[in-house]
């Protein structure tokens, strides 16, 4: 993990005069001005028109309307929930993008984001869905709680056991009104969360797969001439083995030694030897 540094990437996007301005601020700056516009809209009677042009629809994104993908969450009514939204993206964000730059908090962030509707989208063929207004504030919260679980919150509680409180608070009324779809976009968020931050720390990692080779290991055969005794003229020349028994004679020898071999053995050993040289150098 980076932590704190003096990179450009860890530093303020840009000053608004003084003040210093974080990729955490120019969101909520963003969401702000869509909660305006919405609020206008509403008040000359054509916020539903938007609404059903922009919000996330699982039905529309599947007849490939995809933009309400990235649009759902440009669709903000004025509520107190928004604006609590706004102030964990500013107090948890501001944090999370100075410890891990701006480019790992922007990667945090779109995976919230994007997260959750990619979800519905794929349970969206057996069970139709669509949200609106979603920002991902409370994803942030679950972060920082993951990446600081002993700080101090309110009443000295530790952010941990506040980011546990709420997740059961918040998954016990999605399933007492049988909210379906905030109960799965809870699980999405805060799994995704806890992930991004374990897998910072090195705390967690995908596994990794490797492919199997197709052709099989040749094994080495000991080269016996050495050690083999003379052949007696006019023997017939022991015929070769198969590979079971080159195999049981290669873990004799790998328990027992080369001198455990009986002559027949040494000969059918030999010849297999012989055989393998022969099929290598393309001889009949």
């Amino acid at each position: 993990m980076n932590g704190y540094s003096n990179s450009d990437d860890h530093q303020p996007l840009m000053y608004w005069g003084s003040v210093p301005l974080y990729a955490a601020h120019v969101l909520v700056i963003g969401f702000v001005v869509s909660m305006i516009a919405t609020a206008l809209l509403m008040f000359t009677g054509v916020a539903a028109g938007l609404e059903n042009a922009l919000a996330f629809s699982s039905v529309h994104v599947l007849k490939g309307e995809i933009w309400r993908l990235i649009t759902y969450g440009l669709v903000n009514r004025p509520t107190l929930w928004f604006a609590i939204d706004m102030m964990m993206i500013v107090w948890f964000g501001r944090e999370l993008e100075k410890f891990f730059g701006r480019r790992k908090f922007l990667g945090l962030y779109t995976g919230l984001y994007l997260l959750p509707p990619l979800v519905l989208t794929l349970i969206g063929t057996w069970f139709p869905t669509q949200i609106a207004g979603q920002t991902g504030g409370f994803g942030l919260f679950i972060a920082f709680a993951t990446l600081y679980p002993n700080v101090g919150m309110l009443f000295n509680l530790l952010t941990k056991w506040v980011a546990t409180i709420l997740v059961g608070l918040y998954a016990l009324i999605a399933l007492s009104g049988r909210d379906w779809v905030s109960l799965i976009s809870l699980a999405v968020t805060t799994g995704f969360a806890v992930y991004f931050v374990r897998h910072a720390q090195g705390l967690i990692s995908l596994p990794s797969m490797t492919l199997r080779s197709a052709k099989p290991k040749l094994r080495t055969l000991p080269d016996l001439k050495s050690d083999r005794p003379e052949r007696t003229v006019g023997r017939k020349e022991s015929p070769v083995g198969s590979m079971a028994e080159v195999d049981a004679l290669l873990d004799k020898i790998a328990k027992s030694g080369i001198g455990s071999l009986t002559s027949k053995e040494r000969a059918v050993l030999d010849s297999a030897q012989q055989t393998l040289k022969q099929r290598r150098s393309g001889r009949p």
